[in-house]
C-alpha cells in the first residue's frame, strides 16, 4: 500500500525515458489527479501491475463502482509507461469543462446509439498498439457487485487479437458515485487489482471470451473486497459495502429497478449531508479502519 508523494507528482520518470509528445495533456492531467491523490492521502494497493505488457495493443476490463475508477485503474499501467484510453459516453465529450480534455487524452467516445464507430475506433487503436479502458457493464453498479457485461469487449480482443485484462476497482465509491452525493474525505483505501492476460483462442466465440473475463473479473472483484483495508465505521457507514457481505447496498436485483428508474428519468433523492459534516469528514481525523 502507498501514497503519492510530491515526489510522485514531480518525478521525471514517470512516463518513461522517452514519452510521446503527443501525449503531453494526458501527462500533465496525471500530473494533477497525482497531485490530488497526494492532497487528500489516498492510501492505494496497486496489484498486477506486470501483467500489463510494455508494448502492443491490449483491453483493461474493469467493474465500475464510483466516477473516479478511471483514473484510479490508470495507475495500474503506469509503472509500464503506459496511457489507458477509455472508452466513455459521448456526452462526456460535448462538456465544455471535460470535453477539451477527454479529446486531447484520445479517449474515445461513445455514442449508446451509433456504437459501431466507437467500435472501428477502438480496434483500430488497439491494432495500433494502444491500451483501450472498459467499463463492460456500462454504467456504475448501485449493488457494488458485477452486473451482466456488454459483449463490445470480448469482440474487440477477438477482432484486433489482443488480450484482455481483467481488473477490479475497489473503494472509489466512498468517495463518488451513482445515487450518494460526493463526500471529499482524506486518507480514504483505494484497491486496484488486474489480472493474468485472457487472450482468446483461435476460433473461440465472443460468449465464451466474455464469460471467462466476467468469471476473472468477479474473482478479483471479491479479493479486492476481501483485502479491503478499510471497515464500516458504523452501521450507519455500511451503505457501501455489498448487500451478500452484510451492507446495506441494494442487492443486484434491487439495483435493477433503480436503474430503469434512472433510465425513466425518476431519480432518487439522496439528503446532503450538513455542510459541518462534509468539512469534518474532509479535514478531521480517519474513520472506518
Amino acid at each position: 500500500m502507498f501514497i503519492a508523494t510530491w515526489h510522485d507528482v514531480v518525478r521525471r520518470d514517470l512516463f518513461g525515458v522517452h514519452p510521446d509528445p503527443r501525449d503531453r495533456p494526458y501527462r500533465i492531467v496525471v500530473r494533477l489527479a497525482m497531485l490530488v491523490f497526494t492532497l487528500f492521502r489516498f492510501r492505494f494497493d496497486v496489484r498486477g501491475q506486470e501483467h500489463v505488457p510494455a508494448s502492443g495493443g491490449a483491453i483493461v476490463c474493469s467493474n465500475h463502482v464510483s466516477f473516479l475508477d478511471f483514473t484510479f485503474l490508470g495507475l495500474g499501467a503506469l509503472p509500464q509507461h503506459r496511457l489507458v484510453r477509455f472508452m466513455a459516453k459521448a456526452s462526456v465529450f460535448h462538456h465544455w469543462f471535460s470535453g477539451p480534455f477527454m479529446r486531447a487524452m484520445q479517449h474515445i467516445p461513445v455514442d449508446r446509439k451509433a456504437g459501431s464507430a466507437a467500435f472501428e475506433a477502438a480496434v483500430r487503436a488497439l491494432k495500433d498498439g494502444q491500451v483501450i479502458g472498459v467499463f463492460p457493464e456500462a454504467t456504475i453498479s448501485s449493488s457494488f457487485t458485477v452486473k451482466d457485461l456488454k459483449a463490445g469487449a470480448a469482440r474487440m480482443a477477438v477482432d484486433a487479437g489482443v488480450p484482455i485484462l481483467p481488473a477490479a476497482v475497489w473503494g472509489g465509491h466512498r468517495i463518488a458515485t451513482k445515487g450518494h452525493k460526493v463526500v471529499l474525505r482524506r486518507g480514504v483505501a483505494v484497491t486496484v487489482l488486474i489480472g493474468e492476460p485472457i487472450v482468446p483462442e483461435p476460433g473461440e466465440k465472443v460468449q465464451v471470451v466474455l464469460r471467462r473475463t466476467r468469471a476473472a473479473m468477479e474473482g478479483l472483484l471479491a479479493e479486492a473486497q476481501r483485502s479491503y483495508a478499510d471497515q464500516p465505521a458504523g452501521d450507519d457507514d455500511r451503505w457501501w459495502v455489498p448487500a451478500h457481505l452484510g451492507g446495506t447496498a441494494p442487492t443486484p436485483e434491487e439495483a435493477t429497478r433503480i436503474d430503469s428508474q434512472h433510465a425513466a428519468g425518476h431519480r432518487v433523492h439522496v439528503p446532503r449531508p450538513h455542510p459541518v459534516k462534509r468539512l469534518a469528514a474532509l479535514v478531521g481525523p480517519r474513520r472506518g479502519r
